[in-house]
């Protein structure tokens, strides 16, 4: 089946996601000013919406009127409060047998559970497919996903299921943890499949790209680009996804219960998709922290929700043309800074940085146990780490204070978490 021949048949089994993909590609056409007003109009409809259709922001929003809503004068939607409420922040009248629980993998030591339908997941996969076209993909192009989480992982049993998965062109792989057996079967499929796209976790993609060129592994000129999601995606990961695979790495901010927020374009800028969501940044204990709302989700309004991610909106545009707004994404959520004794905040950057050019290690993880106190995990040679151990203890020092606490703690593995991801540095848990 061609590429021409698969889209059609998809169109014919996805005719929701079509007609959800094309009022997306036009808004690629508004100006920034018809965008920011289109997202305004969104924006104070969801409030209406809400308000009129959930018990919660009825009662939440009591003495707030309209027609139209400034997004300060709401209240901030934290992650326990959808813990505690969620039930209740569910829209009234819906069919309950078409309502499906979904999770998020909580990284924050909290993990999350929502509601959403078959509609909520076609238009985040219309968001998807107008995010691929960044890179040249068009609807019939093969895309290989690298997958953590096992809900994310079904093979097709029946014909209608097959058909489905075969017309969409995407296969996904359950990289839940691998070896070196997984990394050259998983290379070999890039080979013989010849997918247009990559798509999976940065840790995962740059595992594979160190394999690849490691090995002299050729790889098909039909890539188009690698969408890293999921994680933070560090310099020397993409370096080497980039120096493997031979395109662009663009790297896609969302979450599980707020899909689709932005995107790095081919120009290392991250757009936010101000169509689907509203993005702000807000100043809390010297933090930019994001909030967003869903434009989209008529079934769990989530409403100025803190992501639990770091970052600030940026003004201007930017020189790829595109007219959605720029934000810049720090690289960590809270719960992965560490803070010293003496209340100074460090990046993970810093930390993962600390081993650039040191070989013979496998896997690592820096945690902070407590305060003042850092412990690295990792899987090497034990002379290796014993020589790690010497440099750092006296670096963190020097760096973050001599009331810093170091040690090293030699492991086999590092498990993923259950949603599949690894995180390098682990601060103290979020408040």
């Amino acid at each position: 089946m061609t590429g021409r021949l698969r889209n059609l048949v998809h169109r014919q089994l996805r005719p929701l996601r079509y007609r959800l993909l094309k009022p997306l590609l036009a808004h690629e056409a508004l100006s920034a000013e018809q965008l920011q007003h289109y997202q305004q109009q969104q924006f104070s409809a969801m409030v209406r919406f809400a308000m009129a259709h959930t018990d919660f922001y009825r009662d939440s929003y009591q003495g707030i009127t309209g027609p139209e809503f400034q997004s300060t004068d709401l209240p901030v939607l934290t992650k326990q409060t959808v813990l505690e409420q969620r039930d209740v922040m569910v829209a009234g009248g819906l069919d309950q047998a078409g309502l499906k629980l979904g999770y998020t993998g909580g990284s924050t030591g909290k993990p999350l559970a929502f509601y959403y339908t078959d509609e909520k997941t076609e238009h985040m996969r219309a968001g998807m497919m107008r995010s691929y076209r960044w890179a040249d993909w068009r609807p019939g192009d093969k895309v290989l996903n690298f997958w953590g989480a096992q809900q994310d992982v079904r093979k097709p049993h029946t014909p209608g299921d097959r058909l489905r998965h075969y017309a969409a062109a995407e296969q996904t792989l359950g990289a839940f943890e691998f070896s070196d057996t997984e990394l050259l079967n998983w290379a070999r499929r890039i080979q013989s499949w010849k997918p247009a796209l990559l798509q999976g976790y940065a840790s995962i993609l740059a595992e594979l790209a160190l394999f690849v060129q490691h090995n002299n592994m050729p790889m098909p000129a039909t890539i188009k680009g690698v969408f890293s999601t999921a994680e933070v995606l560090y310099d020397w990961q993409r370096t080497a996804i980039e120096s493997a695979f031979s395109c662009t790495v663009f790297n896609q901010y969302g979450s599980r219960e707020v899909p689709n927020i932005g995107l790095q374009c081919m120009h290392g800028n991250f757009h936010i998709f101000s169509d689907l969501v509203k993005l702000e940044s807000i100043p809390v204990a010297g933090e930019q922290r994001l909030l967003v709302t869903s434009l989209t989700n008529h079934v769990m309004p989530m409403i100025r929700y803190e992501l639990g991610d770091l970052g600030r909106l940026q003004a201007g545009q930017c020189s790829c043309g595109s007219p959605f707004p720029m934000m810049a994404l720090d690289v960590c959520r809270k719960n992965d800074l560490v803070v010293t004794p003496a209340g100074r905040k460090i990046y993970p950057s810093y930390f993962v940085h600390l081993l650039d050019g040191q070989s013979g290690i496998e896997q690592f993880q820096f945690m902070q146990t407590a305060p003042g106190s850092i412990v690295l995990r990792l899987s090497a040679r034990q002379d290796v780490a014993d020589v790690v151990e010497q440099a750092l203890k006296l670096r963190l020092q020097t760096d973050l204070g001599s009331d810093m606490t170091f040690q090293v703690e030699c492991v086999t593995a590092i498990p993923r978490s259950r949603s599949g991801k690894h995180r390098f540095v682990i601060g103290m848990p979020a408040e």
